[in-house]
């Protein structure tokens, strides 16, 4: 007999509304889908990833990275989702809602090559992407259906709590095809996996090796609320390890629904068979209430009909809650969406009610972003390097406190500490997610800050007792984190923010001037040992850290202006306006700005807080720049750009600089070229390499990165080519890389360095700031955008929204909306056009303002 839950009576259905149609930004053909892979999860909560061909993998949800973990034993059966097609005639059909084995998985030393390579797939498959939807597209010329998975976790700008839940949203739209009314159940089936995160495993009987899970997993059914479907838990794990927790199998479909909660055991791979009879048989499941195997496996189906030449829409979700996160620590430090749900089925239930609306303003931010006048290819970058916030790379703690990886190896993080000299690079956190770039404000100000100013670039957990593990300062991580902070205090306009972190930030500039420091003279120079963003140290001035330092003494001046030290702000111009004369005079070589190497003459005149790696030197140090022309070296001017805080160098030496980065930089193809460490371009694909020299004269040994080249640092060199005006170039460098990404040969949603989903790829967003020329100050009040015609995306962390610009005579036509969050503003340009506005003015959610500027 079948456990029916409420089975319909097909006749009296009433439709499902469809999927909210998104618009779509990149198509990927059949020859474009091996890599991808689009991460489905909230922020900090973890991921599974749907691929190209509408596959479940990489199930990231146990608090560590998990790439190639297919969600319980290899082969056949793990978790994937099948129809049940049965026409008037009688006729049935049964398939995976998968695309077609790609080729190159075909050969196996027995036969089992990739995951559920036995079950029956569609003939074409194509995928849709824009993030964070991701759309696969089935079809077969045998079947009376196409199949359209609309997938995506919800993602609204300003609201990190909407925007991190631990959930995947699958939507299986089904059309019929053919002029008769057709039976169809739509079923998902996934085994209970709890304890196994993929990163343990032994070696079976065929010698393959199979990861190791717990023992005696449990599975039940419920039904409350919105939802019904398959709770996971489990008896056997410990409950204080990483790997304990709950997961569901849901639907909120209230009619039509059957489920199993085991199957026979699994010997000779009958689990699958059993499964495939039952379903195949008419497409409701029969429900097994005894539990086999460790890992029993659950499956849930959704059987409705569909008239002729028309959709349905099937629904389900897969969410999670697993709370004990060490991440680097050696301490549980929690999750912080495990504070907002007490299990996987609480999840469930909060989804199902907040989710109609969720998508919603989901879809409005996509497609608001989507109608921005930019190329596709910065829209691209921007939007899908969004996907790295809700990797692995990045968690919340449990108090809410933001923290990240610099990325994601296969089954560890990369590089632990929220790494500051990484982290300066990425502007999406600023830009979308204000309250959680404050959450890092106030850890690398508070416990990560000791009484002399220094920072620990690499903050230990947990915080309260280990953030100052790591006892080195990185000059570039300690400077540009200044440049952040002032960035967020001006994006929040939170004086508050300011007046309880200004003493804090102070005495992190301050530390630059320490004997044996960074500029230890005092005297506008960074001279002295200088750890940096490559891993080494560099000796003596240079334009990398030089210029992040000036870009920090332009944010000091304008805090201590604001909390009313004239004196100090006096002191930091005066500092500036000398490093700005040494790098344009002395630094810049008529082509572009390179290292004077020098040394201390002996080590006690050394800080050794600033020798991450422990050896000092005092002559011939090692890995150094030199004479070389480096990709990012106005990284600080980039960002002194978007921060509004003017040029920090000579405008025409920045653009004589960023002319000379393509000239010497720019490969065509990477046929010829020698690299000896990683490679993250190859064959005839083009790229910026990270240094070259033109002059001659490379040291015997230069920074260990020289001859790479790393997506994060092109996106720096490309967007600061974009704000000097040099579009055609600068526009050239980010197609490049996103050529890179194609679904083909690289993941489109997984930009590597040290790891996959690496953090200053999210520099991306600075293309959106520079060609829309957005800049906000809620200090002052003021909004600014180029004075061109278009309509263009904008958000300041706290609120978002769009500007329609059009040309009207000697002046513009004005629509200025918010659509999530509210926004002050007393003065609005366009241009050197401006529109001056009573003292303490809101734009309101919701609102749209229309002004006429001349």
């Amino acid at each position: 007999m079948k456990s029916h839950f409420l089975i319909a009576f097909l006749g009296s259905f009433i439709p499902q509304v469809c999927a909210q149609d998104v618009p779509i930004l990149k198509h990927y053909d059949q020859n474009h889908l091996y890599r991808i892979a689009l991460p489905l999860g909230g922020i900090g909560t973890g991921t599974v990833s749907l691929s190209g061909k509408g596959e479940l993998r990489d199930w990231e949800i146990m608090n560590r990275p998990a790439k190639g973990f297919s969600g319980g034993q290899m082969g056949n059966g793990v978790p994937f989702f099948s129809i049940f097609i049965r026409e008037t005639n009688g006729k049935t059909h049964t398939k995976g809602l998968m695309g077609p084995l790609d080729p190159v998985d075909y050969q196996d030393k027995e036969g089992r090559p990739v995951d559920n390579h036995g079950i029956p797939r569609f003939r074409n498959a194509s995928f849709d992407a824009t993030y964070p939807f991701g759309q696969v597209n089935l079809s077969d010329p045998n079947l009376p259906v196409s199949v359209r998975l609309k997938a995506f976790n919800p993602l609204i700008p300003t609201d990190a709590d909407a925007s991190g839940m631990p959930l995947a949203v699958l939507k299986y739209e089904v059309k019929n095809t053919t002029n008769q009314p057709i039976t169809v159940s739509v079923c998902g089936l996934m085994r209970n996996f709890i304890g196994n995160d993929g990163s343990k495993t032994r070696m079976d009987w065929k010698g393959d090796l199979i990861p190791i899970g717990a023992k005696n997993n449990q599975n039940s059914f419920r039904t409350s609320g919105q939802v019904q479907g398959i709770f996971m838990y489990s008896d056997s794990v410990k409950k204080t390890a990483e790997q304990w927790g709950t997961m569901a199998l849901v639907t909120p479909a209230q009619t039509g629904v059957t489920y199993r909660r085991s199957s026979r055991s699994n010997d000779w791979e009958n689990a699958l068979l059993d499964f495939w009879d039952d379903f195949s048989a008419d497409g409701e499941l029969t429900d097994k209430e005894k539990l086999v195997d460790n890992d029993p496996q659950a499956s849930l189906a959704v059987k409705m009909q569909i008239p002729a030449n028309q959709s349905r829409v099937y629904t389900f979700y897969i969410t999670w809650h697993f709370p004990n996160r060490f991440a680097w620590s050696s301490e549980s430090i929690g999750n912080y969406y495990a504070t907002q749900y007490t299990d996987a089925w609480d999840v469930a239930q909060k989804a199902a009610e907040r989710l109609p609306q969720l998508e919603q303003k989901t879809v409005e931010f996509v497609r608001a972003f989507m109608q921005s006048k930019l190329p596709e290819v910065v829209k691209e970058a921007a939007l899908f390097n969004l996907s790295t916030l809700r990797s692995q790379t990045v968690f919340r703690i449990k108090d809410g406190t933001m923290m990240g990886w610099e990325g994601c190896m296969d089954n560890y993080g990369s590089c632990q500490g929220s790494c500051t000299h990484v982290w300066n690079y990425e502007q999406a956190t600023g830009f979308l997610f204000g309250q959680l770039a404050q959450t890092m404000r106030k850890t690398e100000f508070g416990p990560a800050l000791d009484e002399t100013g220094f920072m620990s670039f690499r903050v230990g957990l947990p915080l309260a007792t280990n953030a100052q593990r790591y006892k080195a300062a990185a000059a570039d991580g300690q400077m540009g984190t200044i440049m952040r902070f002032y960035r967020d205090w001006q994006l929040s306009g939170d004086t508050s923010f300011l007046r309880q972190f200004y003493p804090a930030v102070k005495r992190s500039l301050q530390f630059a001037w320490l004997k044996g420091g960074w500029d230890g003279d005092k005297d506008g120079v960074m001279e002295g040992c200088q750890h940096n963003t490559m891993d080494v140290e560099y000796y003596g001035p240079n334009p990398q850290m030089q210029i992040w330092y000036l870009g920090a003494l332009r944010a000091m001046e304008e805090m201590a202006n604001a909390m009313n030290e004239p004196i100090f702000a006096a002191e930091c111009r005066q500092l500036f306006e000398r490093g700005k004369k040494f790098a344009d005079e002395r630094l810049f070589n008529g082509e572009y700005y390179e290292q004077i190497v020098q040394t201390a003459a002996h080590k006690d005149q050394i800080l050794m807080a600033t020798v991450a790696s422990g050896r000092a030197y005092t002559q011939d140090p090692p890995y150094q720049l030199g004479k070389g022309c480096l990709v990012d070296q106005l990284i600080g001017q980039y960002m002194a750009h978007v921060y509004g805080l003017g040029y920090l160098i000579k405008p025409e030496n920045a653009q004589k600089t960023l002319q000379s980065i393509l000239k010497y930089n720019y490969r065509s193809s990477m046929l010829n070229h020698f690299n000896n460490m990683r490679s993250y371009a190859l064959g005839d694909e083009a790229a910026l390499l990270m240094a070259s020299y033109p002059r001659g004269e490379r040291p015997q040994i230069p920074f260990p990165y020289f001859s790479e080249v790393m997506t994060g640092f092109e996106y720096t060199a490309a967007i600061g080519m974009l704000y000097e005006g040099q579009t055609e170039s600068g526009l050239l460098c980010i197609k490049n890389i996103r050529d890179r990404y194609d679904g083909a040969k690289r993941s489109p949603f997984d930009e590597a360095e040290c790891g996959h989903h690496y953090a200053r790829a999210m520099t991306s967003w600075g293309a959106v700031l520079a060609l829309s020329g957005f800049q906000y100050s809620g200090v002052k009040k003021t909004m600014a955008f180029h004075s061109q015609e278009g309509t263009f995306f904008w958000s300041n962390g706290y609120a978002y929204g769009t500007v329609q610009c059009k040309k009207m005579g000697n002046g513009f036509s004005i629509k200025l909306s918010s659509l999530n969050g509210d926004v002050a503003l007393e003065k609005f340009s366009i241009g050197k056009l401006t529109k001056t506005f009573e003292a303490n003015h809101q734009l309101k959610e919701g609102q749209t303002l229309t002004m006429l500027l001349k």
